[in-house]
């Protein structure tokens, strides 16, 4: 196969398609995730229900859920079993910051899949003269995320 078959063989992969819709946009959930966190945090360590939780952010239900779940997962978030339960934040909303709830939902941020240092990172990796050359922007976009907090986001103050 040339290295021109290769390469749009490449980019019609699953494996190509996967790491572009996670590279730079944020997903759905992990938008959420920070909807549902700033109504979390509104409510001054209060304990909310999944079912309130979509109520007042008019996200279904399944969903809240879900990123509820995600979020108690990587400790951002804690839950209380019971009649009297619900989730609350683990810490203030000037603790919590981007990265760690796009990594809680997303997985590590990566630009490329380089970054991500995955076996084969694409079709040109041996004559690619840029590699490991995004890994300091990726680490700028890694700091720019961990210096806003959900306090910040909410008094859009950046």
């Amino acid at each position: 196969m040339t290295a021109k078959k290769e390469h749009k063989a490449y980019l019609k992969s699953t494996v190509y398609k996967n790491i572009v819709k996670t590279m730079i946009k944020l997903s759905k959930m992990t938008d959420y995730a920070v909807v549902i966190l700033a109504e979390m945090a509104s409510h001054n360590g209060a304990l909310l229900s999944a079912t309130g939780l979509s109520e007042k952010t008019a996200l279904p239900e399944p969903t809240v859920s879900k990123v509820l779940k995600l979020l108690t997962k990587k400790d951002i978030i804690a839950s209380k079993r019971g009649i009297n339960g619900g989730y609350s934040l683990v810490k203030m909303p000037e603790n919590i910051n981007m990265a760690e709830v796009i990594t809680a939902l997303d997985g590590p941020i990566a630009l490329t899949a380089c970054v991500e240092q995955s076996e084969q990172c694409c079709a040109h990796e041996v004559n690619c003269k840029i590699k490991g050359q995004w890994n300091p922007v990726n680490a700028a976009m890694q700091k720019a995320l961990e210096d806003v907090s959900l306090d910040q986001m909410m008094k859009g103050a950046m």
